[in-house]
């Protein structure tokens, strides 16, 4: 449970969108905001903090926020509902913070790599907690309602129980509060949004997909907790830690011969360990992870350059051609050869046909 001091600095949100919540944090802790396309951002190195907190507004009620900033204070956030009350989609890449509601006496904490979903009753109020001296990356998806369901595409009618009656309950009538387990899978998505380098208006579309891709994998976990379909788990946050790097690690060098004894001895963690982490993280076991990541790569070797097949299934680790071949069938529903060719067919060939 998260705990704070009374020397805490106190930052007073009665804004009506997420512009004015930034602007008045700015007010409190100093710095500049400065606009790019539609992209604004606060800059901040000062005593109070150091690091920036940028906001970008999309159509229909969405926008995003995002943190990554290092508070030289304690800092609470106290946000006035009555006046913005969007649900919150939060998610702390790196640190922790914490929240109550104003009815609360209990801080919960908004723990590294845990999916969160947060939105206020009418007239209540937020109480946001960020420990001094932590590196904080937060991604916050938020969506306001009424605007949000005016668009005839944005039919909640699909989501489950209790997430279609957050969604329409347009009036804020009640508090909602979900902390999930722990998904790095949306760890994997956030980081790729933060990376986005290209600039004016391909930035921003490519920022709004990638934000509507994190938003579904919220509420994806959400069902799944629903349905029970969530997979326990006895690892510790620094052990999945240490399973993440592992992936990344199979992800960047796939051709090296992975061994369950060989990551379990290079990670310090037990093979079922290894496996339970695997299965939870990334629906998988090791074995299988290595040969998905290893066909995925294969695939966009063939769709991107011109390697023949032979020269694909060497570069990915695998000496047999007809097992790649079984296996890619299986996955794709296509040959390697019949894919290579539907993807070397002349454009006017794809148009005629």
């Amino acid at each position: 449970m998260y705990s704070y001091s009374n020397q805490a600095l106190e930052i007073n949100v009665t804004a009506k969108d997420t512009a004015g919540t930034v602007k008045q944090i700015q007010e409190v802790i100093g710095g500049t905001i400065e606009e790019r396309w539609g992209e604004f951002t606060l800059t901040v190195n000062n005593l109070n903090a150091h690091g920036s907190i940028r906001f970008i507004t999309f159509d229909w009620g969405v926008s995003l926020l995002e943190y990554d900033i290092i508070f030289h204070k304690e800092v609470v956030l106290i946000m006035d509902a009555s006046e913005y009350n969007p649900i919150h989609f939060a998610y702390c890449l790196t640190g922790f913070c914490g929240h109550r509601f104003g009815y609360q006496k209990e801080i919960h904490t908004l723990e590294k790599f845990q999916s969160v979903i947060i939105t206020s009753r009418d007239g209540g109020y937020n109480y946001g907690y960020f420990p001094k001296e932590e590196k904080l990356e937060i991604n916050v998806i938020q969506i306001a309602r009424k605007k949000y369901l005016k668009k005839k595409l944005n039919n909640v009618s699909q989501l489950n129980e209790k997430l279609y009656q957050v969604f329409m309950d347009e009036d804020h009538e009640k508090a909602f509060a979900y902390f999930g387990t722990y998904n790095l899978r949306l760890a994997d998505k956030i980081s790729a949004l933060r990376k986005i380098k290209q600039k004016g208006m391909i930035r921003i579309l490519q920022i709004e997909g990638m934000v509507y891709q994190i938003l579904s994998m919220h509420i994806q976990q959400h069902d799944r907790a629903m349905k029970k379909e969530v997979l326990p788990t006895t690892l510790l946050r620094r052990e999945l830690t240490i399973i993440r790097r592992l992936a990344k690690k199979i992800i960047n060098n796939v051709s090296k011969d992975y061994s369950l004894e060989q990551l379990s001895e290079e990670s310090g963690l037990s093979q079922a360990k290894l496996q339970e982490g695997f299965k939870v993280l990334y629906t998988r076991t090791v074995t299988e992870y290595i040969r998905h990541v290893r066909l995925e790569v294969a695939r966009d070797l063939i769709r991107s350059t011109d390697m023949n097949i032979s020269e694909v299934v060497y570069s990915i680790g695998f000496s047999s051609r007809s097992y790649f071949s079984k296996i890619f069938k299986e996955k794709y529903n296509i040959s390697p050869n019949d894919f290579k060719n539907s993807v070397e067919r002349p454009v006017e060939q794809i148009m005629a046909s």
